[in-house]
């Protein structure tokens, strides 16, 4: 978006007219992360667990096995141990980390649109497909969340409501129902496996790194490993969970390079979309 003073005095509504089409181009871009969002919000109405059975009891003893930590002459998963290991200072840290997840790839997205085209293009398309494979694997392998676990056991009961988790100590501490609101409307209780949101920041460093943006993949790398610890500390991932998430997102990103390398259609596409929006 920009303004010529001079253009605008010869032609009045030049101004207008410049501001409209960049406008309409950003929004002809983000139709991709449109296109995710509404996506992910019809998985409310097709839960995955009524095709696959969910797996609850299973995967939390497999976590303990691999990744089990002795309290007190007890097992326990990283993530009971975490929330016995707590404090108010993480509480309000992983909060803050974890509100990174969504503004953090958009804005990011924002700053390539303006920035170079051709990349923003690669980005979204990019951080689609991560989301469409985690999807699949959403239906192929239903999981319950640690939190589930912690309470209501083994147990599956299909009409459970999202739960804040160890987040609602973030949201006690400010005397605020910010994280209840985002998860009491969430798509899908028993979509743990893999974990986006351990996937999201892994595209931001890529692409950060492939830009060379410098400082600002410091914070990327920073945010990155504060909500891959936050998915644990709050009980909404096991460490399998987010370990999933960070293989969803690589093995995401070498598949569109190589259908954008390979796959000469692809390329064709994006090459229109990028002239629709330059």
């Amino acid at each position: 978006m920009f303004y010529l003073p001079e253009v605008n005095n010869i032609f009045p509504g030049t101004r207008k007219f410049i501001v409209f089409t960049n406008t309409r181009k950003f929004i002809l871009g983000f139709l991709i992360f449109i296109f995710y969002w509404v996506i992910f919000d019809y998985m409310k109405a097709i839960p995955n667990y009524n095709y696959n059975t969910v797996h609850i009891a299973d995967l939390y003893h497999f976590e303990k096995h691999i990744f089990g930590i002795n309290l007190n002459g007890k097992l326990v998963t990283p993530n009971e141990y975490l929330k016995i290991k707590g404090t108010t200072f993480l509480n309000v840290v992983t909060g803050l980390f974890y509100l990174c997840w969504i503004p953090v790839p958009l804005s990011f997205a924002a700053y390539l649109f303006f920035k170079n085209r051709r990349q923003f293009l690669y980005f979204a398309f990019t951080f689609l497909l991560v989301n469409l494979l985690g999807f699949v694997i959403y239906y192929l392998y239903p999981a319950a969340p640690p939190w589930y676990i912690q309470t209501y056991g083994f147990t599956f009961h299909p009409l459970t409501l999202g739960s804040t988790g160890g987040l609602s100590k973030f949201d006690a501490y400010f005397h605020i129902n910010l994280f209840k609101s985002i998860y009491s409307k969430g798509s899908n209780v028993f979509a743990a496996m893999p974990s986006l949101h351990s996937a999201y920041p892994v595209i931001v460093v890529y692409y950060g790194l492939k830009n060379r943006l410098k400082w600002a993949n410091v914070c990327f790398i920073i945010v990155m490993l504060g909500i891959w610890f936050t998915a644990i500390y709050a009980s909404h991932h096991y460490v399998l969970d987010v370990i999933a998430g960070i293989l969803t997102a690589t093995i995401g990103i070498t598949l569109f390079n190589l259908l954008v390398k390979h796959v000469g259609f692809i390329r064709r596409f994006i090459d229109k979309y990028e002239a629709i929006i330059r």
